[in-house]
């Protein structure tokens, strides 16, 4: 396939692949996690630092909200928050994911993690996470794919801004 010069390859439905690819992978290791580790438990993959655990997470990220005096209102909030940004996100990928940059790759990895815990929210209104890192005397709040392509994006997202604002003072 040959482009003319000022023609570029529409990389919207690469860029949308990376977004489902996230999502089921997200699926499929929850159900993996739902099938073989009983709910509570663990199990050690790197003692003193790393589990597989099966935690059924009625919050947002960190766990926020969990001790909510109104459950119910909390997971329907969490649901229309995560609808918005789905639909914000998408539309904006829709708009510039014409080219593959770091912003583009970065948003299809918060869509996916996005609609992947949204999915969850929906379904039973609790998160499966199941990964479970321990460093030193800290222990970090369990977390899942989903979770970590949305820090991901996040993290590339800020580096694409410093990169422009690099470029802006050069």
């Amino acid at each position: 396939m040959t482009l003319a010069r000022n023609q570029t390859l529409d990389m919207r439905g690469w860029l949308l692949g990376i977004s489902v690819l996230t999502i089921g992978l997200d699926r499929w290791t929850k159900h993996l996690v739902s099938d073989n580790v009983g709910e509570g438990s663990a199990i050690t993959v790197i003692p003193g630092v790393f589990r597989i655990s099966h935690i059924l997470n009625p919050g947002a990220a960190f766990s926020l909200f969990t001790d909510s005096p109104h459950p119910d209102h909390t997971r329907w909030f969490l649901v229309a928050f995560s609808l918005l940004a789905a639909i914000v996100v998408f539309g904006i990928l829709l708009r510039i994911g014409r080219r593959m940059t770091m912003t583009t790759i970065a948003l299809a990895l918060v869509l996916g993690g996005d609609i992947g815990n949204l999915w969850d929210r929906i379904r039973t209104g609790l998160v499966i996470d199941f990964l479970e890192v321990h460093i030193v005397h800290y222990h970090w709040p369990d977390f899942n794919v989903a979770d970590s392509a949305i820090v991901i994006g996040g993290i590339l997202l800020m580096l694409a801004s410093l990169r422009s604002k690099e470029k802006d003072h050069a």
